[in-house]
């Protein structure tokens, strides 16, 4: 049997047990462009905790999750 019999076949099976195929694109987390801006983002978290009370905020607005 072929590839895309084996694939084809797989599939309908996956229907027949209520699935649907969906494809999702995601960010290349390998990418020097990623990493700049993972980077870029991570000082910005970094550095909110000296210029604002935004950690404040999460902390009561997430302090619920925890009941």
């Amino acid at each position: 049997m072929a590839v895309k019999d084996r694939v084809g076949a797989h599939r309908d099976r996956m229907r027949e047990r209520g699935f649907r195929l969906m494809q999702v694109w995601v960010p290349d987390v390998r990418s020097e462009e990623f990493s700049r801006e993972a980077h870029r983002q991570s000082r910005l978290v970094a550095d909110a905790e000296q210029r604002s009370d935004d950690q404040d905020f999460i902390e009561a607005v997430s302090a619920d999750w925890d009941e």
